[in-house]
């Protein structure tokens, strides 16, 4: 039954304490709430949430959390409420001994924002402690002629709690000769005394034993009992007395163990036995017993550890003087502790990230940490700095709170990691700094297109390269990293001669090695335009692109062809003609040849290989012209065989031969009349006819004459017969009247015939009649079917088919 009204009293207290940590955090500038100790373990504390503006499930969408202030996590978040609760019982006393109000205070760190909101929550004490006294038996001598209103100290009575929950009164049991009091002080331990009401008289009594309760004003009322035993005493007149009530000393904390820090001292008027004073303390606890010293004959005080003002700035010690029959004294000695610049400042990060774009704006939050300095004073002032070469800077947010921020663009390229040193420094004499290193990784955005280190590229390539070949390579550089750098090559679309870029050349996405998919011919195209692009691998992609030129250098691979003469198509030779009276340099014919190579492969040069009878004719060496290198004389033979040489000056040299044959002879009669004696070049499968080929040529050589003697009676009859024509002094159509002279009445021909005779090994001969040459020279392709101005080729030519046939 008590304990369920003593929960339903819990009940009570919490919404009273919730309703004044609202009212308390509307006037005030930070979120404030209430709450009793001793709450079980996830006790509601208060709706964070709805303080900071913020819906339940934003509590861990937006990384909210807790940055305790001290290295115990006295409260938490429930993410599914967003309420703020306990994380485990907490004890008032144990977080602020006798100190009030006791509050703990912690930030709300806002993880996506970086933003800090201070929470102050007040820990109300309840009645969970009921007084206590240092010792449960005391006994005390009283010296039976001690005065009325005689006043002894008890034992120390201590009650954790405050307010009203802390130590209220005492009642001593039924006793007439002594009652119990208390000195007025505020706060702190109370020092019951015993007053003597009434005398005593050993004789009558010796011992006197009393019970001691101690209460405090909780409800229900707690209270504590101790058992006092009271021994009177003979008579001794003079108790020790110290020289002062309150001894006052200030030392150093970095005072030596075992450096006296003070004497205390207490003088007794009696003698002998009586006059020997002994020092003790009073009221000691454990932590005091470890740090002082007391030397009970001399009353020095001195120092068993070292201190600490961080630990505790001031102490409190009661000395007890006492002589041997046990009257006592008792003194104060204040014992303040100076603060020494004896500790450095510490940096603790509260968030932040190792990395960040390089694409991120000024001002951007990097890191959020706190610093600060267990001293106080000025020893406990601390600044932060970073060096100026970099491109961040420090913020002050709430407490001793840091932001460091960027103050400009970050540029991977230049700076890919930074090595962050934050200095703390306090403002102590001789000051004390820490460091700290924040190493920060710069990430990198694709904001480079790979680059080629020269605008433009010429390729020298000889042709008839083999397919497949690697011709050239290209490389591009990216200063990005990873995939932004990753670059890969390929050809921008094109087309040469109709035909795709791609069917010509191929380059690998990989390396920019070119190849080569076919041979170049340098006589088909001498040079290649095309345009290499260079991308990267990142998101966008970037790219850029260089212009490549591809030359196709000429190699001697083309033999020079001769244009004249030509070969006939029909298998015949031609026959150049020479007449017997040529002056020496007389331009029988003209070799013509081209090379289709470039440069000085397709330069050109002649000359006479092979001659039937040499020192007769002469080659041009640059012009091909064949001449008579002499006059011809009667004992020259109608047929004189020629081969000329044509030659380039490649490397190596390449060269192609012409073979010519030369009649020598005035006037067409003579050819005929020695065309038995030429002698057809043939190869070896046609050496067998070579009789059959002679009298044919013989046998066509007779019928011609006969076909001439006749065809020129026909031509006098018909003369004959245009009298209109020679009484007027004209000449037949077409002809010029140069062309003819007369003789006998009879006009004969002037000009100059040349006769072409080709033996071929099917024993047909090819004869070409007539045609006039201004060059005395009868090319082999020219037919007998182009027309001339003479009706006598017409008849001719019908005839000379009906014979050959």
């Amino acid at each position: 039954m008590a304990a369920l009204q003593k929960r339903r009293h819990y009940s009570v207290l919490v919404l009273l304490f919730m309703l004044l940590g609202t009212l308390w955090e509307a006037g005030a500038g930070q979120i404030h709430y209430s709450i009793p100790e001793e709450l079980d373990k996830v006790s509601f504390v208060g709706n964070i949430a709805k303080d900071l503006g913020l819906e339940p499930r934003e509590l861990a969408e937006r990384g909210v959390r807790i940055v305790p202030k001290g290295r115990t996590q006295l409260f938490a978040l429930n993410p599914r409420s967003g309420s703020l609760v306990t994380a485990g019982r907490i004890d008032r006393e144990e977080l602020c001994a006798q100190s009030e109000p006791c509050l703990v205070s912690f930030n709300i760190l806002v993880e996506d924002k970086l933003n800090l909101y201070p929470v102050e929550v007040e820990i109300v004490d309840i009645n969970d402690n009921a007084p206590r006294f240092l010792r449960e038996e005391l006994e005390v001598k009283i010296i039976e002629n001690a005065a009325l209103s005689s006043r002894f100290p008890l034992m120390e009575v201590y009650d954790p709690d405050v307010g009203v929950n802390s130590l209220q009164g005492f009642k001593l049991s039924g006793n007439s000769h002594f009652s119990v009091d208390v000195p007025s002080e505020a706060n702190g331990p109370k020092y019951p005394e015993l007053v003597l009401e009434r005398a005593l008289d050993r004789e009558r009594e010796a011992i006197h034993r009393l019970v001691l309760t101690a209460m405090d004003g909780g409800d229900p009322v707690r209270s504590g009992v101790a058992r006092i035993l009271v021994t009177v005493l003979d008579a001794n007149d003079n108790a020790p007395v110290f020289t002062q009530s309150v001894y006052r000393v200030s030392v150093p904390e970095n005072l030596p163990v075992g450096t006296p820090v003070v004497s205390v001292n207490a003088r007794d008027q009696d003698e002998g036995a009586h006059a020997e004073v002994t020092y003790s303390f009073v009221r000691i606890t454990e932590k005091i017993s470890k740090t002082f010293c007391l030397n009970v004959l001399t009353g020095e005080i001195s120092t068993s550890a070292n201190l600490d003002y961080e630990d505790s700035s001031f102490y409190e010690l009661d000395v007890e003087a006492r002589d041997r029959p046990g009257l006592q004294d008792r003194a104060k000695v204040l014992i303040s502790i100076l603060d020494v610049n004896d500790n450095v400042p510490e940096v603790v990060v509260t968030s932040g990230s190792t990395s960040v774009a390089e694409s991120t704006p000024p001002g951007t939050v990097i890191v959020l940490f706190q610093v600060y300095d267990r001293d106080s004073g000025l020893n406990g002032l601390v600044t932060c700095s970073i060096s100026r070469s970099l491109p961040f800077e420090l913020e002050k947010s709430v407490d001793n709170y840091y932001r460091l921020v960027t103050n400009t663009v970050l540029d991977r390229e230049q700076v890919s990691l930074y090595n962050i040193t934050v200095t703390a420094t306090d403002k102590g004499m001789p000051s004390l700094s820490t460091e700290m290193l924040i190493s920060l990784n710069v990430a990198d955005i694709n904001d480079n297109p790979p680059a080629f280190p020269h605008t433009s590229y010429s390729v020298y390539l000889p042709e008839n390269n083999p397919r497949g070949a690697s011709i050239f390579s290209v490389t591009a550089h990216d200063p990005d990293s990873h995939e932004n750098a990753q670059v890969t090559y390929s050809l921008a679309e094109d087309t040469i001669q109709g035909g795709p870029l791609s069917s010509y050349i191929s380059i690998s996405s990989d390396t920019g090695v070119l190849y080569a998919l076919r041979s170049f011919d340098c006589e088909q195209f001498h040079d290649l335009q095309l345009r290499v692009i260079a991308s990267d691998s990142g998101d966008p992609p970037l790219s850029s692109n260089v212009s490549l030129s591809i030359f196709v250098l000429d190699q001697n691979d083309n033999t020079p062809e001769i244009l004249y003469p030509a070969f006939p198509t029909d298998g015949s030779t031609g026959v150049e003609l020479a007449p017997r009276s040529a002056e020496p340099g007389y331009l029988v014919t003209k070799v013509v040849a081209v090379d289709r190579d470039s440069g000085q492969n397709a330069w050109l040069s002649y000359r006479l290989l092979k001659a039937s009878e040499s020192g007769l004719f002469a080659v041009g060496l640059h012009t091909g012209e064949v001449r008579t290198a002499r006059a011809l004389l009667d004992r020259d033979a109608l047929k004189q065989t020629l081969v000329v040489a044509v030659q380039d000056h490649g490397q190596p040299p390449l060269s192609a031969t012409v073979t010519l044959t030369v009649a020598v002879a005035d006037s067409l009669p003579d050819v005929l009349a020695d065309l038995g004696s030429l002698e057809v070049p043939h190869d070896s499968d046609a050496s067998g006819l070579t009789l059959y080929l002679v009298v044919a040529v013989a046998a066509v050589s007779c019928v011609f004459l006969a076909f001439v003697i006749v065809l020129l009676a026909l031509r006098l009859r018909r003369w004959q017969r245009s009298h209109v024509l020679q009484a007027s002094g004209g000449v037949p159509a077409g002809l010029p009247a140069s062309h003819f002279v007369g003789v006998d009445g009879v006009q004969a021909f002037l000009q100059t015939y040349s006769h072409e005779i080709s033996l071929t090994a099917d024993s047909r001969s090819h004869v070409i009649f007539p045609q006039p040459n201004y060059a005395d020279t009868l090319i082999s392709q020219e037919s007998c079917e182009k027309s001339e101005p003479l009706l006598i080729q017409e008849d001719f030519c019908k005839e000379q088919d009906s014979l050959v046939q």
